[in-house]
């Protein structure tokens, strides 16, 4: 049984909008503001956002927690059989096209998969699992994917040996030019204006239907995407998603983009994990030494489990939310079309009630099963509308942590992250990394 909702009184409701919502609203949901993470590691705030959430949860005895916010039901999730229910009803009657979502994702990404209508869906969808290969482990195109990832890996180990050092914002440079070339092909690996375009429409999209849209600025956007997608290289995501569908496939590619700003997120707090801890370090370097260069691109086991480790410890989407498109029974209760429901990740990721390594970097967790039975755990959602590229991202940031594992790089928050328990909240885009003398 889910539970039947239970109705947070004013002061409850309060407790969650301050201590879960605001520092997530002021992170920023679509990209990070630099100052409100570093304030966020600075406070923990996912520690608190926890402890509000556990201690609800312990006195409604794990029944869903219902909120008024104004005109809008929101019901946050307490148990995994709950998650379950959500995410393997979707997307009917649970729809990922929620109303938050739709404002926010409109900025940049009007016709995405994630804030489309059913019928939309039905081709959107396809497109994305086929030009993802969202059911293979290595992409048709994995060897040209690795082959991007070994030059970016060459440009990050030369710029350390040029200035000593590797922060996040140089990180950023050579990643954004490895994922250009990923998506559209070689020529557009210097683009970087379109990649700060893109930024700017997600920071109005961090208001969601709060900000104006910039219509001129999304044309603009949509223009060179549409011109990228023409010349893409046949063995790139667009080249791949242009034979499936010519069309559409430009409407998806600003989502696709969008992706690959958790998953940079995700392999700098995982490098820097491996290079506070001997082990981790060594067992990255072994792998790859034990992976067949003249064969197909290996699927790196032991460094997708260090990603997804890290997505764990520090999820990169703050809350799965869903939206239902009918009226839905809870135990007895019935709730109205158009609630809205949330899963806080952190609170599930971390919850000490369920996981004996809630505070640990335990990657075997992922290696042996744990992790695949328990519906709390969702770096990438999970059921229907679950990520359909989820395994192109484990593909780059696995064969990019590997290579970066060889570098001789120490971590400045070395003391921190080299022991557990681990910080709940970990600032990616503070994360700075020196060459050993």
């Amino acid at each position: 049984m889910s539970g039947e909702p239970v109705d947070l009184s004013v002061a409850e409701t309060a407790s969650v909008l301050r201590s879960v919502i605001a520092p997530f609203v002021a992170q920023g949901a679509i990209v990070r503001r630099p100052r409100a993470t570093a304030w966020a590691e600075r406070h923990q705030t996912d520690r608190g956002a926890r402890e509000v959430l556990a201690a609800l949860r312990a006195r409604y005895d794990g029944a869903p927690l219902s909120m008024r916010l104004g005109p809008r039901r929101m019901v946050v999730v307490t148990r995994p059989d709950q998650v379950r229910r959500l995410l393997q009803g979707s997307p009917d009657p649970y729809s990922p096209a929620s109303l938050e979502k739709r404002g926010a994702l409109k900025h940049f990404q009007p016709d995405g998969v994630l804030v489309s209508g059913h019928d939309e869906r039905r081709v959107r969808r396809p497109l994305n699992e086929a030009a993802l290969d969202a059911d293979q482990a290595v992409h048709r195109n994995g060897r040209t994917v690795v082959d991007t990832v070994e030059r970016g890996a060459r440009e990050l180990e030369n710029q350390v040996r040029a200035t000593g050092g590797l922060d996040a914002q140089q990180f950023a440079r050579t990643w954004w030019s490895m994922v250009l070339e990923i998506v559209f092909g070689e020529r557009a690996r210097d683009d970087l204006g379109l990649v700060d375009l893109l930024d700017r429409l997600k920071r109005d999209a961090n208001w969601s239907g709060l900000h104006p849209r910039r219509t001129r600025r999304r044309a603009e956007l949509e223009q060179r995407i549409a011109t990228h997608v023409r010349e893409a290289a046949p063995d790139s995501l667009a080249g791949v998603g242009r034979e499936v569908d010519a069309g559409a496939v430009a409407g998806q590619v600003p989502h696709w983009l969008f992706a690959f700003d958790a998953a940079a997120a995700t392999t700098l707090r995982a490098l820097a994990v491996a290079t506070a801890r001997q082990e981790v370090r060594e067992r990255l370097r072994d792998e790859l030494a034990s992976a067949d260069p003249e064969g197909p691109p290996a699927v790196l086991p032991y460094a997708r489990a260090c990603a997804l480790e890290a997505v764990r410890l520090w999820p990169t989407t703050f809350a799965v939310l869903r939206d239902s498109v009918r009226a839905t029974d809870w135990d007895g209760r019935t709730l109205p079309a158009g609630t809205g429901f949330v899963v806080v990740s952190s609170f599930f990721h971390r919850d000490p009630q369920r996981l004996d390594v809630a505070d640990r970097f335990v990657p075997e967790v992922w290696l042996d099963g744990r992790a695949d039975e328990d519906w709390g755990l969702v770096p990438f959602s999970g059921g229907p509308a679950s990520c359909p590229g989820r395994n192109l991202v484990l593909l780059v940031t696995s064969h990019l942590l590997v290579r970066l594992a060889g570098l001789d790089l120490r971590v400045q928050r070395a003391r921190y992250l080299a022991d557990d328990p681990v910080p709940a909240t970990v600032d990616h885009l503070g994360v700075v990394f020196r060459g050993r003398r």
